[in-house]
C-alpha cells in the first residue's frame, strides 16, 4: 500500500480524498495556488506545497509544477479527484516517467475515451449501442451538414475532446448548422486545444443514467447501481439520484452487463462511469464515458454502503477489488444536491466572496455534506462554483426525499449567493418526485416557472 499521496486538486474533492487516506493510514499532501493558502484541503493536509497563482493554468493545471511538488515530497502516487487534470494523458506519462502511480486509468485508456468521437466508435465495436451520429471526428461544415442530412435533424454538434457544454451546440437545420459550425469549433479549440468535432442525433424525452465500474489489474469488473442525472442545467448536473425510477433488476444487470462488457474491452483500469441516453422504452444509449471519479460518487456510496475512493486506492496499489458482484446491494435510496456559489435570480451567475456564516443541519442517519466551505472562508472567482453536496438517504424514495427537503430547508450560507432556493423547489416538485423528467426539464418547464414567482434566496 502506498506511505504518501499527493492530491491533485481543491476544494471539497480534496478534502474529500485526504479524509479517506487519512482513515487508510496513508500521508496525504496538498497543492495550493497563492489565494488558496487557507483553504480546508491545505489545513487537513500532513503536508503543503505551492504549485502557482490563482488562475488553474498558472496552479491546477501546472503539471510541470505539480510534478515537481510530487517528486520533491516523496509520494507514492498521485490521486486527480475530478476535473483539472483527472483526464489529462499526458499528465499521467509524466508521472509515470517519473515512477509516481497515477490513481486512475492507464493514459492511453484516457486520451481513447477522452475523444468523444473515438469513443463512440470504441463503444459500438464491442456492442455498446450508441446514439445515432457521425462516425469518426468532423472537421468542416460540409461533412456536418452530409452526417446531418442522412440522421435526421435536430442534431447536437459536440467536441470531440471535451464536454460540460464547451463547443456544444443544439441546431435544427443545416442553416444553422452551417452558422454555428466554425463558432463552435473555435470554442472547442480554445476550452480543449482540439477543433475535431461529432455530431450526434438529437434525441428528446430521454433520462441520462450512468453507471459506475470499477476494475482491478486483476481483470475483475464490477459494476454499481445506476444513477439518474437528468435534473440538469446547461448540460450541468444538479441533482442526482440513484437507483433510477423505472430500471428494473433485470434492467440493470443488462446495463451493469454493458458497462462491464465494456470496460473489459478497454482493458479498463480503476474507477470510471459510462453514460447512457435512455428513451421512454427504456433503451440505454451510451454517450460518452468519465475516466475519473465522479462529482456524484457519494450517492453510489450511500445506496451500497461502500466506500469508492478507498477502493480506488487500493486498485491502484495493486490489490484486488475487495467486492464481488454479488456483494454490491441496494441498501437505500439516496440523493445528492448540489450547492453552488451563484445567483438564480439574475442568471445563475458565479458569486464570489467571503462566507460570513454557514449553518449545515448534521444529526440524523443518512445525512452527509461533503464540502471544503467554512464560516469566513472565502469562495475564490477564478474556480468551479460548486459550495458542496448534500446527500441523503433513506429506506424508500418518499422518505429521502421528505429528509432532503427538511434538511434543505434548515442549510444556512451568508455572504455569497447560493442556488439554495433552486434546489428547494426541485426537490419539493412532484415531478421531480415521481423520477421520469427528462434531461430539458429544469430549463423548459422548470425555471420558466419558477422564475416568475420571483423567490429570493435566504
Amino acid at each position: 500500500m502506498f506511505k504518501k499521496v499527493l492530491v491533485a486538486n481543491r476544494g471539497e474533492i480534496a478534502v474529500r480524498i485526504i479524509r479517506a487516506l487519512h482513515e487508510m493510514d496513508i500521508k496525504a499532501v496538498a497543492i495550493y495556488s497563492t489565494v488558496d493558502k487557507e483553504a480546508l484541503h491545505v489545513q487537513l493536509a500532513d503536508e503543503a506545497i505551492a504549485v502557482g497563482g490563482p488562475r488553474p493554468q498558472d496552479s491546477y493545471l501546472n503539471m510541470k509544477n505539480i510534478v515537481s511538488a510530487a517528486l520533491l515530497t516523496g509520494v507514492d502516487a498521485v490521486h486527480p479527484g475530478y476535473g483539472f487534470l483527472s483526464e489529462n494523458a499526458m499528465f499521467v506519462n509524466m508521472l509515470t516517467d517519473v515512477g509516481i502511480t497515477f490513481i486512475g486509468p492507464h493514459a492511453e485508456t484516457i486520451a481513447l475515451m477522452g475523444d468523444k468521437a473515438q469513443a463512440r466508435e470504441t463503444m459500438r465495436a464491442a456492442g455498446v449501442p450508441v446514439i445515432p451520429g457521425s462516425v469518426g471526428t468532423l472537421t468542416d461544415s460540409a461533412e456536418a451538414i452530409a452526417v446531418s442530412d442522412q440522421i435526421g435533424y435536430p442534431v447536437m454538434l459536440k467536441a470531440a475532446a471535451g464536454g460540460g457544454g464547451k463547443g456544444m451546440r443544439l441546431l435544427n437545420n443545416r442553416e444553422e448548422l452551417a452558422q454555428q459550425f466554425e463558432r463552435a469549433q473555435a470554442e472547442a479549440k480554445l476550452a480543449f486545444g482540439s477543433a475535431d468535432m461529432y455530431i450526434e442525433k438529437v434525441m428528446t424525452n430521454v433520462r441520462h443514467i450512468e453507471v459506475q465500474i470499477m476494475r482491478d489489474q486483476q481483470g475483475q469488473t464490477v459494476f454499481f447501481p445506476e444513477r439518474d442525472c437528468s435534473i440538469q442545467r446547461h448540460h450541468q448536473k444538479m441533482i442526482e439520484v440513484s437507483p433510477a425510477v423505472g430500471v428494473t433488476s433485470d434492467m440493470r444487470s443488462e446495463l451493469g452487463a454493458l458497462a462491464v462488457k465494456a470496460a473489459n474491452a478497454l482493458s479498463y483500469e480503476n474507477t470510471g462511469t459510462f453514460e447512457f441516453l435512455a428513451d421512454r422504452e427504456n433503451n440505454f444509449y451510451f454517450m460518452e464515458m468519465n475516466t475519473r471519479i465522479q462529482v456524484e460518487h457519494p450517492v453510489t456510496e450511500a445506496v451500497t454502503g461502500l466506500d469508492l475512493v478507498k477502493m480506488q486506492i487500493a486498485v491502484a496499489a495493486g490489490e484486488p477489488l475487495p467486492v464481488q458482484q454479488q456483494d454490491i446491494q441496494i441498501k437505500q435510496h439516496a440523493i445528492e444536491v448540489r450547492l453552488n456559489a451563484e445567483d438564480p435570480m439574475h442568471d445563475f451567475r458565479p458569486s464570489a466572496g467571503q462566507v460570513d456564516f454557514t449553518y449545515l443541519p448534521f444529526g440524523g442517519p443518512g445525512i452527509r455534506f461533503d464540502s471544503a466551505m467554512y464560516a469566513g472562508d472565502t469562495v475564490q472567482p477564478y474556480y468551479d462554483s460548486m459550495l458542496g453536496k448534500v446527500i441523503v438517504s433513506a429506506d424508500n424514495r418518499d422518505d429521502v426525499f421528505k429528509k432532503l427537503s427538511r434538511t434543505l430547508d434548515e442549510v444556512v450560507v451568508r455572504g455569497v449567493s447560493t442556488n439554495l432556493a433552486v434546489q428547494r423547489a426541485l426537490v419539493k416538485d412532484e415531478r421531480v418526485h415521481q423520477g421520469l423528467v427528462p434531461i430539458d426539464f429544469v430549463e423548459t418547464d422548470f425555471l420558466p416557472a419558477w422564475s416568475k414567482e420571483e423567490v429570493q434566496a435566504p
